[in-house]
């Protein structure tokens, strides 16, 4: 098959997903004669690599949202955006980025682990796709376990009916998971309860001011929102927000 046929089909696997794809690509083998096509092939060989790096493309939003520090530092910046009174700046595609570019510096450390442990015996055939899934959920495990909370953790557990195990590293990913994606929303529902106070005072302080001189029809928040606004950009707000936001995960 011509590189430009390969490229196309890559394509289409993409725009279409991986059931799509999976079929164009047996078509296109079967087309050109060549070992693979129909159900085993003619030598037996299926080139199931294909399909499970089609199918984690479409899971990967879900796998983003629950195995990293995306879903923490997304409410933090909402709750920033609610408290400061601007009600769609920044955007959400701003905030979505923001987050998905902090969480690639969060994770990077990990993602290279995962690919010394799990990719790189991988393409040297010392081990197959399974073996590889697991030897790479090793680091994302222990990243887990560092800021899952012991009650959410137990939970679990409990709801999955396994035995308390002797170490951290028995855990199982589907303990794991959940407990960790319920951590880091409390977490981040906690953060923002903090950042929210601040200007709560603030909203309080020209309401009472703004009564007291008779200012009835003049509604408090026209006043309190530059004034927010203003006192955020004086302490440098985003630096020390975002700082405060990666120690948290040192």
């Amino acid at each position: 098959m011509k590189r430009s046929a390969r490229i196309r089909i890559a394509l289409l696997g993409f725009l279409l997903g991986p059931a799509s794809a999976w079929g164009a690509i047996l078509r296109s083998r079967s087309a050109a004669g060549m070992p693979g096509s129909g159900a085993a092939g003619a030598n037996g060989s299926v080139p199931w690599n294909i399909l499970v790096l089609l199918t984690l493309l479409t899971l990967l939003p879900s796998l983003l949202l629950a195995m990293t520090p995306f879903a923490r530092l997304l409410v933090v910046f909402h709750f920033l955006r609610q408290a400061l009174g601007t009600q769609t700046t920044p955007t959400n595609q701003t905030l979505i980025g923001l987050s998905l570019i902090l969480t690639f510096f969060l994770m990077q450390p990990v993602m290279a682990n995962i690919y010394d442990a799990a990719v790189v015996p991988y393409e040297k055939g010392r081990v197959d796709a399974m073996q590889a899934a697991e030897l790479g959920a090793v680091p994302l495990r222990h990243f887990m376990l560092k800021f899952a909370r012991e009650k959410d953790l137990a939970l679990f557990l409990e709801l999955a009916k396994q035995p308390r195990p002797a170490r951290p590293e028995d855990v199982s990913m589907r303990v794991v998971m959940p407990a960790y994606i319920l951590s880091e929303l409390k977490t981040g529902f906690q953060i923002g309860a903090a950042l929210y106070l601040p200007f709560l005072v603030v909203d309080m302080v020209v309401a009472a001011i703004t009564t007291s001189i008779g200012m009835l029809q003049l509604p408090p928040v026209v006043i309190s929102t530059p004034l927010k606004i203003l006192l955020f950009v004086m302490v440098d707000g985003w630096n020390l927000l975002v700082g405060s936001l990666m120690k948290s995960f040192a």
